[in-house]
């Protein structure tokens, strides 16, 4: 895979690749993307395959602005509130599909509704600008791994014409999904949007039927029960540090016990900070050799902030059987 700089040419080079049907690495917001023209199926299907991305689990499409999402799907008054609110950012809205929208079937998983949001990071702009058109993007790693917040961290994946560096990820944790294909408006991943700020526009937002039985819907990406996973085994909610393994600390809750391998999110307790820090940091430590990452407990809120909610989402879909 060819890395390239954050320069001119490298935007017009990852948009000539995309508009031949290639696969291209993108920097944004959240995390990297592996893009692909959302209206080629052979380019959608060359990303499930980079990936080994089940079928059934649908993309990312990302677009320019709010004119080129309304061309793809149907914002109901209450999406465009939040669209107007929050994007360009880390929001993704799934709405139904518009007839003749131009995307592939495959991209949307066969779904009559499309999951679309505005990236905020200038260089995935730059991108889609130069290209014309909307960019299927999921993370840019093998599938149910850990999501790459570095270039680096994206070499995994074969098959790929090249990549942009745009430096490590702002948010490090993938956008929010609400849905507003039925009546209620419905949290389907907790990401780097907290849920309080949509919810001081909806009010309180809905779960998916089956959330609590385990036969979830797969309607949106980051829904699968494992996800987001090292190889080595974690242990959530830790209050020790046992013999041979690694600590993925929070606010110094671990630091009392005998480890060399202790990474922490955030020190001083910032729930900004520890998203930002929280794949790069697992990812460290999985390459480590310990038995197991023991996990401190990390509120669901701070101050002001909910993103320990998409923390402990994260962690506990990485934690679970495979």
């Amino acid at each position: 895979m060819q890395i390239l700089p954050p320069e001119p040419a490298a935007i017009r080079a990852a948009a000539r690749a995309l508009r031949e049907g290639q696969l291209v690495v993108l920097p944004t917001e959240t995390v990297y993307g592996l893009g692909a023209d959302a209206r080629n199926d052979l380019a959608i299907a060359a990303i499930y395959a980079a990936k080994g991305r089940p079928r059934f689990n649908p993309l990312i499409l990302h677009v320019t602005d709010l004119a080129a999402a309304e061309a793809i799907v149907v914002l109901p008054p209450l999406a465009l509130r939040l669209a107007e609110a929050f994007w360009p950012g880390p929001l993704t809205l799934v709405a139904p599909l518009r007839p003749n929208a131009g995307v592939s079937s495959l991209a949307l998983a066969g779904l009559t509704s499309a999951a679309i949001r505005v990236p905020a990071h200038p260089l995935m702009r730059a991108v889609l600008a130069e290209f014309g058109g909307p960019i299927a993007a999921p993370s840019a790693n093998r599938s149910g791994r850990l999501s790459p917040t570095t270039v680096e961290a994206c070499r995994e994946l074969a098959d790929v014409a090249l990549a942009i560096d745009g430096g490590p990820c702002l948010h490090g944790l993938e956008s929010t999904i609400v849905s507003l294909t039925g009546p209620f408006i419905l949290l389907l991943r907790a990401g780097a949007l907290p849920r309080e700020q949509i919810e001081a526009i909806t009010g309180p937002l809905g779960s998916p039927e089956g959330e609590s039985e385990g036969e979830l819907k797969i309607t949106a990406p980051g829904m699968l029960a494992s996800h987001y996973a090292p190889d080595t085994a974690l242990r959530l909610a830790a209050h020790d540090v046992r013999a041979g393994e690694a600590a993925l600390d929070f606010h110094g809750q671990l630091a009392g016990f005998a480890t060399r391998l202790r990474l922490d999110l955030s020190p001083a307790g910032d729930l900004t900070e520890a998203a930002a820090n929280l794949f790069a940091f697992l990812r460290t430590l999985d390459s480590m050799g310990a038995r197991c990452i023991a996990v401190a407990p990390i509120p669901d809120f701070g101050p002001g902030q909910g993103l320990g909610e998409a923390i402990n989402d994260r962690l506990r879909r990485a934690a679970a059987p495979r």
